[in-house]
């Protein structure tokens, strides 16, 4: 068995509201007795084969349950764990003014990503891998990080997602990682 991520794209914006009991229960009604959920904003950890077609079946069970599509992209814990030991922000840590952000991409697909790779006061992408991107964002006058960064996402959607750096650290924990 591999220990999965589940990176969930849109959960608890706008319309699409989420208890996080619900949706581990919905994993577990698709027969993951070990689903364990992070935080509001989509991330389930479980178990479950090496089965190629895990994240369309997820989706397709999610839509049935909640009524409205949940794009799900799938990293296990051995992924992330090979992500945080490449230390892909280097010596960056986070600070009140900066922030640490990964874009997980549904596919190998970085080739599409088309914004500026930085600007400068913004935001600075400073890693890809093909399946990822890694940012370093900077709070802005307003009280926003990285304005404009957004826009990276858009040639991928829908299967895009980005997490802060601390929220993967703590899923990595959770996965037993």
């Amino acid at each position: 068995m591999t220990v999965w991520i589940a990176l969930l794209r849109g959960i608890n914006l706008g319309k699409r509201r989420l208890r996080m009991d619900d949706l581990k229960a919905a994993f577990v009604d698709m027969g993951f007795a070990d689903a364990r959920t992070l935080i509001a904003s989509g991330n389930v950890v479980f178990s479950a084969g090496d089965d190629e077609d895990l994240a369309a079946k997820l989706e397709k069970g999610l839509e049935r349950r909640f009524g409205f599509a949940v794009p799900t992209i799938l990293r296990s814990r051995d992924d992330l764990v090979a992500l945080c030991d490449a230390a892909p922000f280097g010596d960056e840590t986070e600070t009140d003014d900066q922030k640490l952000y990964v874009w997980f991409l549904g596919g190998p697909d970085i080739g599409k990503l088309a914004v500026p790779l930085e600007v400068i006061g913004n935001y600075r992408i400073v890693a890809t891998t093909p399946r990822e991107f890694f940012a370093l964002v900077y709070r802005q006058p307003g009280g926003r990080f990285g304005d404009g960064l957004d826009k990276a996402g858009k040639p991928f959607e829908p299967f895009v997602t980005n997490r802060n750096w601390n929220t993967i650290l703590r899923l990595i924990e959770l996965a037993g990682g």
